[in-house]
């Protein structure tokens, strides 16, 4: 809110109940909140071994409640039962096709199946395959292993059709007919292009809980905290991956695609609400104009979401979901940051910038005190946690 958010998805990572509380507070305003729509993780609470378990579960997911469901694989064909039910009752879905099972069921199959939104870039360069029908994978690859993991996601669009060619333009102009989005996610992966950077923005020590900087420190085991032994040479693989990744975004959304803005935040030094700008930022570098970066993160998802008939543009018989600030995000993106951006005044250095108010349902929230709220609530944490600062990245593994 802070950062002129006033809509989210949660795909239920606390369980459905939790999620749909939190929705009716936001609609009742109980609470300082984006309003919610909620999916669940396809399966939670069943075991599921037949198109009919998976028909019956779309059916109890309706019935609970639920806007949609977020997929991550499944056999083929329970994967396609669920798809067309959920679309046939009239809810969304999105997926994060999971390299366990996109072998199975890539983008171009999903999105045949009903599938509303994808997430992130997993299942479209397995789309785009031409001479393969599984990503090159080293022979020791464990995909438990987040080194393994994302050091070979960064060598997947060269796998992938070149830009421009028949097959790419087949697979882009398929998906552009099925009303297919894309729902892209640069920034989380952003870090691999230059660890150093993305893990020590301005907003950390101040914005971040040290429950959070512990989370982020490289580890194995901990969901795509990869970077650990990661140098220049990994770090070039995914800038050359990002490449190849924008131009077909960006021509997705030339040849009318929906493309929205979607952070994924809480990993990997993405900091909710900073995150989100990060996100928008990336959409200019991948060469859409700043009015289309905009769009992106209103009408564009409204529609994804199905609520383009109340929110994600001005205009009469919408909802009041608006952000007051003192300087144009066209002109730079950056002044969207909550901690704003620099600029020169008679010769010394000012910081501007930054959402004054977020009006959502009419409700106006003054969004600088938003912000102090949050400071005040990581500068508890880290009184109750002494030493809190070596959770910086500048500061681990040193011996001084």
């Amino acid at each position: 809110m802070a950062h002129g958010i006033t809509t989210i998805r949660e795909p239920s990572g606390r369980g459905l109940d939790f999620s749909l509380d939190l929705k009716r507070k936001s609609e009742n305003n109980s609470i300082i909140a984006p309003r919610i729509y909620t999916y669940t993780g396809f399966g939670s609470g069943s075991e599921i071994n037949s198109p009919e378990d998976a028909i019956k579960w779309v059916r109890d997911n309706a019935k609970k409640g639920a806007d949609g469901i977020k997929f991550f694989g499944s056999r083929p064909d329970i994967f396609k039962a669920a798809l067309q039910e959920n679309k046939r009752l009239g809810l969304r879905s999105a997926c994060h096709h999971a390299q366990m099972d996109v072998s199975e069921m890539n983008v171009l199959e999903t999105a045949r199946n009903g599938l509303t939104t994808m997430e992130h870039w997993y299942g479209l360069p397995e789309a785009l395959f031409e001479d393969k029908t599984v990503q090159n994978y080293p022979l020791e690859y464990n995909y438990m292993n987040e080194g393994h993991r994302f050091e070979e996601a960064g060598k997947l669009w060269k796998q992938a059709a070149k830009p421009y060619s028949k097959k790419w333009n087949e697979v882009m102009n398929e998906l552009i007919s099925l009303d297919f989005t894309i729902d892209v996610t640069f920034v989380p992966y952003s870090i691999f292009r230059d660890v150093q950077r993305g893990s020590s923005l301005p907003w950390h020590k101040d914005y971040t809980r040290p429950k959070l900087l512990k989370f982020f420190l490289p580890a194995r085991d901990s969901h795509a905290a990869a970077y650990y032994d990661w140098g220049s040479e990994l770090e070039t693989e995914w800038k050359e991956n990002y490449k190849l990744w924008m131009i077909f975004i960006n021509e997705y959304k030339n040849r009318g695609g929906r493309v929205t803005a979607g952070a994924d935040s809480g990993y990997m030094y993405n900091l909710y609400g900073f995150g989100y700008v990060q996100e928008l930022e990336l959409l200019r570098e991948s060469g859409f104009h700043p009015m289309e970066v905009i769009r992106a993160g209103t009408l564009h998802a409204a529609e994804a979401i199905g609520m383009e008939d109340k929110i994600g543009s001005v205009e009469v018989g919408k909802l009041a979901d608006l952000i007051i600030m003192d300087q144009n995000p066209l002109k730079n993106l950056k002044y969207l940051y909550a901690t704003g951006d620099i600029k020169l005044e008679d010769n010394k250095v000012i910081r501007v910038g930054g959402v004054d108010h977020t009006i959502k349902d009419g409700i106006i929230y003054n969004a600088k005190k938003l912000l102090s709220d949050v400071k005040e609530i990581v500068d508890k944490e880290k009184e109750e946690n002494p030493g809190w600062e070596k959770l910086l990245f500048e500061n681990i593994g040193r011996k001084d």
